[in-house]
């Protein structure tokens, strides 16, 4: 028997910036998972095969959130690559319905945060403090 050295390919997931005039909306991480567990991170998740990544995000703001969005176009405002995924993060804001915690067993809270309150997060990436702060500088209300 032999054993393949292959690599596994890194995972692609899609991610959305909900932005509400001057805060962000980020999703508490359980702190039981077992990847990136208690740390502030982006609604979404993984694409799954054969899906389109902006159908995807679409699926996963409903399924997290319990809101519908349409589907981005263009191409993602950001992205982030690691060994074990890459990520497409799209800013987002206009959608249908409140959002709320859909998804307990993944998130315990979630939250709209001011660009002053987001130095205080643990949050999941280290360059998500910039890009959040980008977002938001740019909006005037």
């Amino acid at each position: 028997m032999s054993h393949s050295t292959q690599s596994v390919a890194p995972a692609h997931i899609v991610t959305a910036l909900l932005r509400n005039g001057n805060r962000l909306l980020l999703c508490h991480r359980s702190a039981q998972r077992r990847l990136y567990p208690d740390v502030w991170d982006l609604p979404g998740g993984h694409v799954e095969p054969g899906e389109l990544p902006a159908a995807s995000l679409a699926r996963e703001l409903r399924e997290e959130l319990g809101i519908d969005v349409a589907r981005p176009v263009g191409p993602p405002m950001g992205e982030i690559r690691a060994e074990t995924f890459t990520m497409q993060i799209w800013l987002v804001e206009t959608w249908t319905g409140t959002p709320a915690n859909a998804a307990p067993e993944e998130h315990d809270a979630i939250g709209w945060f001011a660009r002053d309150e987001l130095g205080d997060l643990r949050l999941a990436h280290d360059g998500y403090l910039a890009m959040f702060t980008k977002a938001l500088t740019g909006h005037r209300d």
